[in-house]
């Protein structure tokens, strides 16, 4: 029996909606990293983006157990000399929760052009709307 592999070109692309109001972040970003990379489908292959579009609202009400809001700390480099910067996730979830999101979402996937791209299906808002109306996204409920 021959294996499938699925082509770039023939893939059917879905949109989903997520709302983000009361889910764990790492829980949220988990599951959404499987479908931006279309481990859900039978027709998975690891080196092509089989993947669906997501949409995250109500990125905002997002929760972090425990301690983590005061403990766990984002870092970054400017580039320069001495230019570490961390910031609280606490401070990081008032000021840009769609930023925070992003990273727990974009650090599962792969890394590299095909990570890359996978991330670009990935659509993230603040509040309770969001502007992809025309798509008709399927509201997807996650565990």
């Amino acid at each position: 029996m021959k294996s499938y592999m699925a082509k770039a070109e023939s893939m059917e692309r879905k949109w989903y909606v997520v709302d983000a109001e009361g889910m764990v972040l790492g829980r949220l970003a988990s599951q959404v990293a499987a479908i931006l990379r279309g481990k859900h489908k039978p027709i998975f292959t690891p080196h092509v983006d089989c993947g669906d579009h997501v949409i995250i609202i109500n990125a905002d009400k997002v929760v972090l157990t425990g301690r983590k809001l005061d403990q766990k700390i984002y870092y970054h480099h400017t580039g320069y000399p001495g230019g570490l910067k961390e910031t609280k996730y606490g401070t990081l979830l008032e000021k840009k929760p769609e930023f925070m999101v992003r990273e727990a979402v974009r650090r599962m996937l792969p890394k590299g052009p095909l990570g890359r791209q996978m991330i670009t299906k990935l659509r993230i808002y603040r509040g309770a709307e969001h502007k992809h109306q025309a798509q008709m996204p399927e509201e997807l409920k996650l565990k």
